[in-house]
């Protein structure tokens, strides 16, 4: 019989509808059933396309015995961290604190007023590797609330206590300068992998938003190491496992330090931040690698991640039914040298082998390898390496799926409507502007209510009950203004403006200028939650940073760009000491040092053609954080306009930069010197 779950939006939850463990939502309901019943909570938090997470699901969720225990001595409680991210935070924040690391699928037990007393993570059906059990894990659990119930308490008011004592390192109210994005570039190449691109060892993160900073350090300092460790690490990752050879579009990490073997799953914001970052990798250096990948990913979001109502699902599963039944990692992706034969003939196969490195031995688990583009001597002939990709990616849509997770998250899908947006705009695709036309217009039809308060999640159709975070205003105003950019329609810059005064309002600390994650009348949880730090996509913190510094440039508004400079404080402190952690930090302080540029192109009408060419020069400026506003001299769509007159008729850019404006000109090619360098 199904249990409580059933009735959730999130395709995490629904996963677990008719497991025999008697879950509860995260929900009063169930805190209040834990009192009621004397009983300690679990809470168990995990994601749709979590590998661990389905393994434990599997060995402990579905197993009739465990769920007995579970069911007669806990209350269970289900979390989607997409869903949630401010309830994962804050337990993550005590799992890392008391174990020195963390990770999904989170297992915290709770007293029935949400304080923590002992964590874990993934927890094996039997003991190995000197892990205790599960069903250990249970009855020691159950024993100390039996038996030690005071001494529970002790640790569980303790914990709390000092998660609610941590203190933010702030580095006061002023955006870094000169100096600290020198020392954060330092410290990048400190840690910089010259043999391979990338930070770091194994695991290997995709540092999408490190590389957005190097690019515009380079394109306002001229710095020629910036820009080579982006290339380089852009090159490495492209020609890796870790892209998709076949159906473009990038998998979460690389397990090894070689970008060879992924963790298969893809995520909408992964690959909207990479999409964005080869975009503007190919505008900063005219790179044939660099359009192919962006378009290849743009495609693949727009073809495999959009959803019926035209925002973009959240995930594809890295596991998938390899043919016999088993859910295996990779089994959608991966090749055999038989493989190859079988879909391509002999001849085609050797040459498909030698060209994706499939070898004998297999790079990946049984022989079967993960396609890679090896650099290597001797050219193959692109309309036969292309009649050879055509042939797999065909023979590989036989195989079945991935599952998706269907859910639209509203910051996931703000990144996705800035790279669409900027990838068509760039690359003369309409269809991919309109793409982000469409998930903006989901947004604001469904996630806005009539305050311009966020939703954070939909699904089918229908809005999800959990309050949009800061990452989720941040950065579908950062989305509203890329598509205000570039389509030169004002109304996607007011949508920002109503979503960017929430943040001022309801986010900011007044004293301090400091960013919180969930608003001021959010759900009180044990600790209200604040990173500023950039993990797998911008926190909430920088990504606000970025649109009220663009949204201020846009309308010239000082209380927008004062609160964007006091955010950047934070940076001025993390940035040199940590810089792979606060990459899009470090971007939104080089946009904020070099001004950011104001552009504003008018022309007698927006499909003029010389308006045109005017517009898109301007889109191609590399000045770091550039905004962008064009149509007529009478439109009151943008502040930018006004008082723009044509020069003798003809269409012209102004160019403006810290309360100062060149001359107008009427000429692309003198605006594309005034936007470089």
């Amino acid at each position: 019989m199904p249990n409580r779950l059933a009735q959730a939006a999130s395709p995490y939850l629904l996963q677990h509808a008719d497991n025999p463990v008697d879950w509860w939502p995260w929900s009063a309901e169930a805190f209040e059933e834990a009192r009621r019943s004397n009983k300690p909570v679990l809470l168990s938090v995990g994601y749709s396309s979590c590998h661990w997470c389905h393994v434990m699901a599997h060995e402990s969720f579905e197993d009739q015995q465990t769920a007995d225990y579970l069911n007669a001595h806990f209350v269970s409680i289900k979390v989607d961290r997409e869903e949630r991210p401010d309830v994962d935070a804050v337990y993550m924040e005590a799992v890392q604190a008391a174990t020195g690391q963390g990770g999904w699928p989170m297992t915290v037990f709770l007293t029935p007023d949400a304080e923590p007393f002992y964590f874990g993570t993934y927890f094996p059906p039997a003991p190995r590797h000197g892990m205790p059990s599960f069903r250990q894990v249970l009855q020691g659990v159950h024993s100390a609330w039996t038996d030690r119930r005071d001494e529970v308490a002790d640790v569980a008011g303790k914990i709390t206590r000092d998660l609610a004592g941590r203190e933010m390192v702030h580095g006061g109210t002023e955006a870094p300068g000169e100096e600290e994005l020198a020392q954060a570039l330092l410290g990048l190449t400190r840690e910089y992998d010259p043999q391979r691109g990338g930070f770091g060892g194994a695991p290997k993160f995709p540092p999408s938003m490190v590389i957005e900073f190097l690019l515009r350090h380079h394109a306002r300092t001229g710095a020629e190491g910036a820009l080579q460790m982006a290339q380089d690490t852009c090159e490495r990752m492209a020609r890796g496992g870790i892209y998709d050879q076949l159906g473009g579009g990038f998998a979460r990490y690389s397990v090894d330090r070689d970008w060879v073997v992924p963790h298969f799953e893809k995520m909408l914001y992964d690959n909207a931040l990479l999409c964005r970052v080869y975009a503007h990798l190919w505008r900063a250096t005219g790179s044939e690698l660099a359009r192919r990948v962006a378009l290849e990913t743009a495609d693949f979001m727009v073809r495999e991640l959009r959803t019926n109502e035209g925002g973009f699902a959240s995930a594809l599963d890295a596991d998938s039914d390899d043919g016999t039944g088993k859910h295996v990692e990779g089994a959608y992706y991966v090749w055999t040298p038989q493989q190859l034969r079988e879909a391509l003939g002999e001849e085609d196969a050797e040459l498909a082998a030698r060209y994706f490195g499939v070898t004998e031995e297999g790079t990946f688990e049984e022989g079967a390898s993960v396609l890679q583009l090896p650099v290597q001597d001797g050219l193959f002939e692109a309309e036969k390496v292309g009649s050879v990709r055509r042939r797999l990616l065909q023979a590989r849509s036989a195989r079945p799926a991935p599952g998706r997770d269907d859910k639209i998250v509203a910051a996931w899908n703000g990144l996705a409507i800035a790279a669409l947006a900027e990838t068509g705009a760039y690359f003369d695709r309409p269809d991919l502007v309109d793409a982000a036309l469409g998930a903006a217009d989901l947004l604001v039809r469904l996630h806005l209510d009539d305050q311009a308060r966020l939703a954070r999640t939909s699904k089918d159709g229908h809005a999800g009950a959990n309050a949009g975070v800061l990452e989720d205003y941040g950065d579908v105003a950062e989305g509203f203004l890329a598509l205000a950019a570039v389509t030169g329609e004002g109304v996607w810059l007011d949508f920002a403006g109503f979503l960017l005064d929430h943040v001022l309002a309801r986010f900011t600390d007044e004293e301090t200028g400091a960013l919180y994650d969930t608003a001021a009348d959010a759900e009180q949880l044990i600790r209200r939650p604040q990173d500023p730090t950039d993990n797998a996509a911008p926190s909430g913190w920088s990504a606000a940073a970025g649109a009220l510094l663009s949204y201020a440039a846009q309308t010239g508004s000082a209380p927008h760009r004062s609160a964007a400079e006091r955010a950047l404080g934070v940076v001025k402190a993390l940035g040199p000491r940590v810089p792979r952690f606060i990459g899009w930090g470090l971007a939104v302080a080089e946009a904020a040092l070099d001004g950011p540029r104001e552009v504003a192109v008018v022309g007698p009408r927006l499909d003029d053609e010389a308006t045109k060419a005017l517009h898109r020069t301007a889109l191609l400026g590399t000045a770091p954080g550039a905004v962008v506003a064009v149509g007529t001299p009478e439109s009151d769509e943008f502040p930018l306009l006004a008082d723009r007159p044509l020069q003798q008729g003809a269409p012209a850019a102004y160019v403006c930069r810290d309360f100062t404006c060149d001359a107008p000109t009427t000429d692309p090619e003198g605006l594309r010197t005034a936007l470089n360098g």
